[in-house]
């Protein structure tokens, strides 16, 4: 049995002598170590570059730039070998715009973490105002009005207007003067005047005469009566500074001595730019 199993070796020893020997054999073999050989190479030299490319164990402190501007927190950055991405701001009317807020990597000090190179670092900055839609209050009772404006961080003042109608509605809605449609964007903050009706029918008040006045003057009497319902044509005015520098050559209702109205009562005033002669009142 045992020279049965010797010879059976030396026969498979000997078939691998014979095919070791073949020269295509060898030339395989060695083509299979060259490239094992080179894979390993190219792994090595792979992940060293990428080592130096990523500047491996290379970290940076992240800085706090919570309350810096935001041109000093990129100064900052870059010169830290960091980049940054400003993502949105935050309304803050205390603040001037452009300080930052909030900061996406907490910086080092807090997280007790380090980033690489060029790693981004979010901002997000601050803005002083913010714009959002006036709403539509006319014919909507006053303190309803009011109540929208607040919700939508809008301050308010009450001018009364006499009227015979819409008693406590808001007949109109301005800013700086002006009236101001439904849609339009404004800061938050911005004061807005209601233009609020008042029902005045049955108190009485004294017309002035106005014909022959400057009309900056005829307008300021009547306005001093409480009559601010007044409605004004001019026959040549180009421009306001005609209007402002006419003269009333008729009214309407006329005057009369010791005559009185309501005050809700509409006051029709006739000019003419630079005229002084003066007309029939009309009724």
């Amino acid at each position: 049995m045992k020279q049965k199993l010797k010879l059976s070796f030396d026969q498979v020893k000997n078939k691998f002598k014979i095919f070791f020997r073949n020269p295509w054999v060898k030339l395989s073999l060695i083509n299979l170590g060259l490239g094992i050989l080179f894979y390993f190479i190219v792994i090595f030299s792979t992940i060293k570059y990428l080592d130096v490319y990523s500047n491996h164990g290379e970290e940076i402190a992240v800085p706090n730039l919570v309350g810096k501007k935001s041109s000093v927190a990129k100064m900052q950055l870059e010169d830290m070998g960091l980049s940054y991405e400003i993502l949105d701001s935050i309304y803050d009317p205390s603040l001037p715009n452009g300080i930052v807020k909030q900061q996406m990597i907490e910086p080092t000090s807090i997280s007790k973490v380090k980033v690489k190179e060029n790693r981004i670092i979010g901002l997000r900055l601050s803005k002083k105002t913010e714009l959002t839609e006036m709403p539509d209050l006319v014919f909507k009772h006053v303190d309803f009005a009011q109540g929208i404006l607040e919700n939508r961080g809008f301050s308010s003042r009450i001018q009364y207007k006499p009227t015979k109608e819409a008693n406590g509605s808001v007949l109109d809605q301005k800013q700086n003067g002006k009236s101001i449609t439904k849609g339009t964007r404004i800061p938050i903050g911005s004061e807005i005047t209601l233009i609020v009706g008042q029902n005045e029918v049955g108190v009485l008040v004294e017309l002035p005469n106005v014909v022959g006045m400057n009309y900056q003057d005829a307008i300021s009497l009547l306005g001093s009566k409480g009559l601010e319902s007044i409605s004004t044509i001019c026959n040549d005015c180009e421009n306001l500074q005609d209007t402002l520098s006419a003269v009333v050559f008729g009214q309407s209702p006329e005057y009369m001595p010791e005559k009185t109205v309501e005050r809700a009562q509409q006051i029709v005033v006739l000019i003419n730019a630079g005229a002084n002669q003066t007309e029939e009142p009309i009724e």
